[in-house]
């Protein structure tokens, strides 16, 4: 149980620096992800698995991830990771930095598709007096 604590605590210690080391990009994004703006909650530097999602919405199994320099020099590791992520039944959308620091609105257009083409929750109930 204690090396499970250990885990917990250097996951969440890891994603508070990962959000206090927010790229520009990543901070401007936020922006527009944040309480739910977009109808979905999304959460920042998320643990899946052994990786961190910039931007993690559980409910609908979708991934953001900024594509910075360190994107640029190690391609086979995200190709794993993706892998890693879609097998986990995640959906994976890149941009570039430069995408969002010079097209948020078509990023978080190109966001709201795919939100869009996702499960919705049943909003149908039964009604009442048979109407």
């Amino acid at each position: 149980m204690a090396s499970y604590g250990n885990f917990k605590v250097r996951n969440t210690t890891r994603a508070r620096e990962l959000r206090r080391a927010a790229t520009p990009a990543e901070r401007l994004l936020w922006l527009y992800l944040a309480r739910s703006q977009l109808g979905v909650k999304f959460s920042r530097q998320m643990p899946v698995g052994p990786f961190f999602a910039d931007f993690l919405c559980r409910e609908r199994m979708l991934i953001v991830e900024l594509d910075g320099f360190s994107h640029d020099v190690q391609p086979q590791r995200d190709l794993q990771r993706d892998g890693y992520l879609k097998r986990a039944g995640y959906q994976v959308l890149h941009f570039s930095n430069a995408d969002v620091l010079g097209n948020v609105a078509g990023v978080i257009s190109a966001i709201s598709l795919v939100l869009g083409e996702g499960p919705t929750p049943d909003p149908s109930r039964k009604r009442e007096g048979g109407l």
